[in-house]
């Protein structure tokens, strides 16, 4: 494995996800890229500007990438703009990433009901593997 993309949750904390990519960069000795999309599919059409909609993304990808380079791994930050789930693939297969990482989603049924699971979609939709990553406590 030589590539890795870490889906960071825009506005979240996540040490969790953080330090399940450090260990599997450090088993396999991949590169990681974690990266963060700021959800706006169109300025124009978006009742916030892009750049105020992306800081919660860029700082949720520098944490996590911080956090990796403190354990050790060789780990960039990105902040992509657009749709999530499709700004995470299109970024993946740039990058042409051996795996995608992911934190599971912490809504509740109906809430996934309504408005969908970005690890979901990301299963449903993805080329390559993805590996979602459930919170301490959480599925077990």
């Amino acid at each position: 494995m030589q590539r890795i993309v870490v889906a960071a949750k825009a506005g979240a904390e996540q040490p969790w996800l953080a330090q399940a990519a450090a260990e599997l960069a450090a088993q396999s000795g991949a590169a990681v890229d974690v990266v963060s999309a700021d959800g706006v599919d169109v300025e124009v059409l978006s009742p916030v500007p892009r750049e105020a909609a992306a800081e919660p993304a860029t700082e949720a990808a520098e944490a996590i990438a911080q956090q990796l380079r403190e354990q050790g791994a060789q780990a960039e930050a990105h902040t992509l703009h657009g749709p999530i789930v499709r700004s995470v693939l299109l970024f993946a297969e740039h990058r042409d990433a051996d795996l995608i990482v992911c934190g599971a989603t912490t809504r509740g049924r109906v809430a996934r009901k309504l408005l969908g699971s970005v690890p979901l979609e990301l299963i449903t939709r993805a080329r390559r593997p993805v590996l979602v990553i459930t919170p301490p406590g959480e599925g077990s």
